[in-house]
C-alpha cells in the first residue's frame, strides 16, 4: 500500500514525474522493490523546490486537505517522496481511491 496510517497522520509515498505536460494523478506505481507510490506528474520543473511546491498543491486539492497538513518528510531532491499528512481515515480512503482510478 502506498499510503498507511499512524499515530501522527497519514505516511504517503509517491513517485513523482516533473516537467510533464499535465498536473495529474496517475493511479499505483509497483518499485522494483516491491514497495508502492502513488504515480503523479507535475508541470514545474524541479529547481528550488517547484516541483514538490505544486505536489503538495495538487494533493491539497485533489483531497481537499489544507497545504499546511502536507509534510514533505523525505526526498526533497528525489523523484521517490515521503509525506505526512496530518489527517484521518477518511482522507485514507479518498487515496486509495485515487489510486485505484488511474
Amino acid at each position: 500500500m502506498f499510503a498507511y496510517l499512524t499515530d501522527k497522520g497519514i505516511i504517503l509515498n509517491v513517485r513523482l514525474t516533473p516537467n510533464a505536460s499535465s498536473a495529474q494523478i496517475k493511479g499505483c506505481f509497483v518499485g522494483a522493490d516491491g514497495v508502492e507510490f502513488l504515480k503523479v506528474s507535475v508541470i514545474s520543473v524541479p529547481e528550488k523546490g517547484k516541483a514538490n511546491k505544486e505536489l503538495i498543491d495538487l494533493l491539497s486539492k485533489s483531497l481537499k486537505l489544507s497545504k499546511s497538513k502536507i509534510e514533505l518528510i523525505s526526498g526533497e531532491t528525489d523523484r521517490y517522496k515521503k509525506l505526512l499528512l496530518d489527517a484521518d481515515e477518511q482522507i485514507l480512503e479518498k487515496l486509495v481511491k485515487l489510486g485505484d482510478e488511474k
